[in-house]
């Protein structure tokens, strides 16, 4: 943008497609094994973010300790 940086800033996708182990019908996702790694970032990069999850589990199941 014509200024000098430290940081530069991060890529923003339109989309982001990721797959999930469990979700809430409020959109926090649980993520496990290798996708652990990868996923979360993934999510997160994009303004709109579609997942695909294994098991949509009621409001309030999900341990918050345990939310990615």
């Amino acid at each position: 943008d014509g200024q000098t940086h430290i940081l530069e800033r991060g890529i923003v996708a339109d989309l982001s497609i990721v797959k999930a182990w469990k979700a809430d019908d409020t959109g926090n996702l649980v993520f496990r094994k290798t996708a652990r790694n990868f996923n979360p970032p993934a999510a997160m990069c994009g303004r709109i973010c579609v997942a695909e999850v294994e098991e949509i589990v009621p409001r309030g199941s999900l341990d918050p300790d345990q939310i990615h």
